[in-house]
């Protein structure tokens, strides 16, 4: 699975942190990132999950 996060989307809600903390994180500025060696998230079942919670679709999951 891919995961992009499209930086100049991101305003830094932390939704995605908040649903799925083992894949995503934020950086020191407060927007969203992957946390190292999860890039591709896998065994996660709520990648989608955090996608879809993001206000602004700032992350994209393809398979």
């Amino acid at each position: 699975m891919d995961i992009l996060i499209d930086k100049g989307v991101c305003i830094g809600a932390g939704q995605c942190a908040l649903t799925a903390p083992d894949v995503f994180t934020q950086d020191d500025d407060g927007f969203s990132e992957l946390v190292p060696g999860r890039e591709d998230g896998a065994g996660s079942p709520l990648v989608r999950e955090a996608a879809r919670a993001c206000p602004v679709s700032a992350i994209k999951v393809a398979p």
